[in-house]
């Protein structure tokens, strides 16, 4: 029978979950980042790699090189880390750790189809590298994707993909511009590399209530006996948040939110939701399941498209009571751009789980605030068992709260007190912040850790990339068709357009705000 100090120390671990961070320490590598020196490695990359290396979480043998141009020596790339860990992580930065961090990075100066710059990373490889770190090579492509096609066949070339010890090759979204392109792109990187090597990186799969969707769906058989259409009478999914494009107005004007955000984040977020249990946590039996959702997604026609997705471009508004302009006054924007900044639509996946459930999906810029949720609705009671007074009784929800803050919260009825027969909705939530005490690592730093280690789960493969790209093609091509004539279209600080609204508000239903 447990003793006192057995059930204590139970309780401890329980209450507390303790992992020791020195269970994911990491052998040796080398990581050769192309783009080094782009805005992406300083905001980003650079950063969680310092993270994790100031938490012990980096073995004391690692290589960090920075690749590209401008030409740089190693003392000039390092003075730039610098700046931008003290500018990019000031809650974290030391001098005198950073300077430590940036003993371990180099750089090599090139055009990204230049000889000369894999000359020297070969060079560096047999002469000056550790030889331990050479058997775990990473190659992180963090550069616009017209960069991808020379950097993989360079690589191949110099035989840096398939030597004795296999090498990883990070590619980051978007992964094309639609199937088409996503599919060619792939052949070049499958020359090269074989699938296994290859790790599709969409930061959003890093974060831990995303992660968390998986282990609350299937640890918890309570919920799982009701997840599908007899009880679930709609989800909702929101990725909204309230910045504009800022500085990457090019970028936006070639994408717009369909492949910022749709194609990936939140075909990810459905997905998760909507998947069969998996046989195994194993990488592939996770993405097999996924990669099923995708392709029972409903196919798009002109007009479903036209009665059941909204598109929308931001108006000049109010954001935290200070004015904002609108998207067209954005740089580097065109001044009639036809470029959509919001995203609503509704979608159905035609599998015995989900028949008729709609799955309502919306995202934009500007908008009232930033959050991500999943809302997950279920149906009324079949009785109105407590009089009049309970005509209006709230429905069960689950509210899956990703940012800004990683909260789980169960919506049930109760009875006022009093005399009456009241009913009263409470949510039971749990804040991973308040339950571990403990900041959520950002989510380029599980990634980081995964990519390294050779852990494929939370990674896009192939077939799941061109699926997604299937579910939304047909969107794309019909808005680059038809021209929004009435954009701008919602203010600044609002929830969007009001043809959102009147979408969901059609089939008697409230986005919830």
């Amino acid at each position: 029978m447990p003793t006192k100090d057995t059930l204590s120390v139970e309780s401890k671990y329980m209450h507390t979950c303790e992992v020791t961070e020195d269970d994911y320490r990491v052998d040796p590598f080398i990581m050769v980042i192309f783009g080094g020196g782009g805005d992406l490695s300083k905001r980003k990359l650079l950063p969680a790699l310092y993270s994790l290396f100031l938490r012990n979480l980096l073995p004391d043998d690692f290589s960090i090189t920075g690749a590209g141009l401008p030409a740089l020596s190693d003392e000039e790339y390092r003075d730039i880390v610098l700046e931008a860990l003290q500018t990019f992580a000031p809650d974290e930065f030391s001098h005198r750790r950073a300077v430590d961090f940036c003993r371990h990075l180099s750089y090599l100066s090139g055009a990204f189809d230049d000889d000369t710059l894999y000359d020297a990373f070969c060079g560096r490889l047999s002469r000056s590298y550790p030889q331990s770190q050479g058997t775990n090579i990473l190659f992180y492509l963090a550069v616009p994707p017209h960069f991808l096609a020379p950097i993989v066949t360079q690589l191949n070339r110099f035989h840096l993909c398939k030597e004795k010890h296999p090498r990883k090759v990070i590619v980051e979204k978007p992964f094309g511009r639609d199937r088409d392109t996503a599919r060619h792109l792939n052949e070049l990187i499958i020359e090269a590399f074989d699938e296994e090597q290859i790790y599709r990186i969409d930061h959003y799969l890093g974060k831990d209530t995303v992660q968390n969707i998986l282990f609350f769906r299937f640890a918890n058989s309570i919920f799982e006996p009701l997840w599908n259409h007899r009880y679930i009478d709609h989800i909702q999914i929101t990725v909204a948040e309230d910045i504009g494009v800022g500085h990457r107005g090019v970028f936006y004007e070639q994408s717009g939110v369909v492949r910022d955000i749709v194609q990936n984040h939140m075909m990810q977020l459905l997905a998760l939701v909507a998947m069969e249990p998996p046989v195994g946590f194993e990488a592939d039996l996770i993405r097999d399941e996924k990669v099923k959702v995708f392709l029972t997604i409903r196919g798009m026609t002109d007009e479903y498209i036209d009665t059941a997705m909204v598109r929308g471009q931001y108006d000049k508004g109010m954001i935290d009571d200070a004015a904002v302009c609108r998207y067209r006054d954005e740089a580097h924007v065109a001044a009639r751009s036809n470029r959509a900044t919001f995203f609503a639509g509704k979608f159905f996946i035609d599998n015995w789980r989900w028949a008729g459930v709609p799955f309502y999906l919306r995202t934009g810029k500007r908008l009232a605030r930033r959050v991500t949720e999943i809302y997950i609705q279920f149906r009324h009671p079949p009785l109105k068992l407590f009089g009049g007074a309970c005509q209006d009784m709230e429905p069960n929800a689950i509210i899956l709260t990703i940012q800004p803050q990683e909260h789980i919260g169960l919506c049930v009825s109760i009875k006022y007190p009093g005399m009456g027969n009241e009913p009263y909705q409470v949510t039971m939530d749990f804040n991973y912040e308040k339950t571990f005490h403990v900041e959520q690592n950002p989510a380029y730093d599980r990634l980081l850790i995964d990519c390294i280690k050779g852990d494929l789960t939370l990674f896009a493969r192939q077939d799941g990339v061109e699926a997604m790209w299937s579910v939304v093609d047909p969107i794309i091509a019909r808005w680059e068709r038809k021209e929004a004539r009435n954009f701008p279209n919602y203010r600044a600080g609002s929830w969007g357009p009001a043809a959102a609204a009147r979408l969901i508000e059609a089939d008697g239903r409230q986005w919830r705000s």
